[in-house]
């Protein structure tokens, strides 16, 4: 077979800048806000417009979150932009709806704080980006707008939505499972490799999202059998806004890749150019996304994306001390007379706190080199890395060092966790795991599907 390249971005979560998104409540919005929301046209044309002159590949495939929340003139804007890339490259384009592409009441700010603009219905989505893969496909599933399409004469895409009318982020019942596993033996029957891309993950980005039942799929381990033990043995996905490539085997001894991409308008920002060279072999590319016309403050895109990440756990940190309202409403964490008193308590002595300190109070060594580092810089820096991928607190750094230390010393308390689906993790081996990489490169790898 001849190579197979191709471009992916995701979330790209397009906000048609003239609805609004200014004035005190979008400042307080953006406090506890990962990713962008006034800058994402400008984002978004600046990737576009370097897609457009890309010529690495003729394929671009976009991984969901298409819109910001759903408004009706963003995916009017946002289709438009397809559509010139489209013109002016020759490029095809494969996407997939999701979660914000639909909303009755989606949002806006202005100077008379926060008000709503006309939506989108789940089955309007057709009509906007049928040109995008729907009326090109060579199987199409109307009721989640799910479909596969020719990458090449020797490589099929089979595209997957879990939404349908009405509801988001469903669990696959048996019907469309058997609709996905018709489509993966018609591809071997027909001598195809066949590949898959949905919007969330089916593996966890890192163990510790595990937990958290919004990080994939529902009920993915049928979905990974259904594939992998079919002949599809890799899925590009996103919604976490995190950099991540992960495998697994399946019990028959298939392997399963789940490559997920970060959001073009968040940290970590990124592109992935992907070649398939043959039937077992992949090579995966990452590509930082364009700087785009701001007023960035003097920073880069990539610093400018990183300071909004960082705001985000700066504004829950310094919410436990100075605003509990601000630390409840964004981590979800019961609000009762009790942990009114508990919260401030605790945020006030994080706020003084070090690495060293922490090391007192576990009873552990710490490195002499971060023995002053705070540890709310500390925590911020490690949630970010964890959605950065290529985690480098691994065995033998100091920082490294500290957290499995840390994590031992729990263990007698904590031996296990348990998965958002049910599975039992245990507590070390999860977090040791997720502050560190031990595995494949999250940006840059050559993957062996067989």
């Amino acid at each position: 077979m001849d190579p197979v390249k191709f471009y992916l971005v995701t979330d790209t979560h397009y906000f048609k800048n003239s609805l609004g998104a200014y004035g005190k409540e979008y400042e307080e919005f953006m406090d506890s806000e990962q990713k962008c929301f006034a800058e994402t046209q400008a984002i978004n044309e600046a990737v576009f417009d370097w897609l457009t002159a890309a010529d690495e590949a003729d394929t671009i495939l976009i991984a969901g979150d298409l819109s910001f929340c759903g408004e009706k003139e963003s995916h009017q804007a946002f289709t438009k932009l397809l559509h010139d890339c489209k013109e002016k490259s020759g490029k095809r384009i494969f996407v997939v709806t999701a979660g914000h592409d639909f909303n009755d009441e989606p949002f806006c700010f202005n100077e008379n704080g926060r008000g709503t603009v006309e939506g989108t219905k789940f089955t309007e989505l057709y009509d906007y980006y049928k040109d995008f893969g729907y009326d090109d496909a060579i199987a199409f599933n109307r009721e989640h707008l799910s479909y596969v399409a020719a990458l090449s004469d020797d490589v099929r895409l089979l595209v997957i939505c879990n939404d349908i009318d009405g509801q988001k982020h469903i669990t696959y019942d048996d019907a469309f499972l058997g609709w996905i596993e018709a489509q993966a033996k018609q591809a071997q029957a027909d001598g195809k490799m066949m590949i898959a891309m949905e919007h969330y993950p089916v593996l966890a980005g890192q163990p510790v999202l595990s937990v958290v039942p919004d990080a994939r799929q529902a009920e993915a381990q049928k979905l990974i059998d259904t594939l992998a033990d079919n002949g599809v043995h890799l899925i590009f996905t996103g919604h976490m806004h995190n950099q991540s490539v992960n495998v697994v085997e399946t019990a028959k001894g298939n392997k399963f890749y789940d490559v997920c991409t970060g959001s073009a308008i968040g940290c970590p920002a990124f592109l992935r150019h992907v070649t398939i060279t043959d039937a077992d072999t992949v090579e995966i590319k990452s590509i930082p996304i364009p700087e785009f016309d701001w007023d960035k403050k003097g920073q880069t895109g990539e610093e400018y994306l990183k300071a909004q990440f960082d705001r985000l756990l700066r504004t829950v940190i310094d919410g436990m001390a100075n605003n509990p309202d601000v630390f409840f409403r964004k981590t979800h964490v019961k609000r009762t007379p009790a942990t009114l008193k508990i919260i401030p308590a605790v945020g006030k002595r994080l706020a003084k706190l070090t690495l060293g300190g922490v090391g007192r109070l576990l009873m552990i060594k710490v490195d002499p080199s971060i023995k002053k580092e705070l540890f709310a810089d500390f925590a911020v820096d490690l949630v970010r890395v964890v959605f950065e991928g290529n985690q480098p607190y691994v065995e033998g750094t100091p920082r490294g060092d500290f957290l499995l230390r840390a994590f031992r010393r729990v263990r007698p308390f904590v031996k296990t966790i348990k998965g958002s689906q049910g599975e039992t993790l245990d507590f070390y081996e999860t977090m040791k795991h997720t502050v560190g990489n031990y595995g494949i490169d999250d940006y840059n790898a050559v993957l062996k599907l067989s």
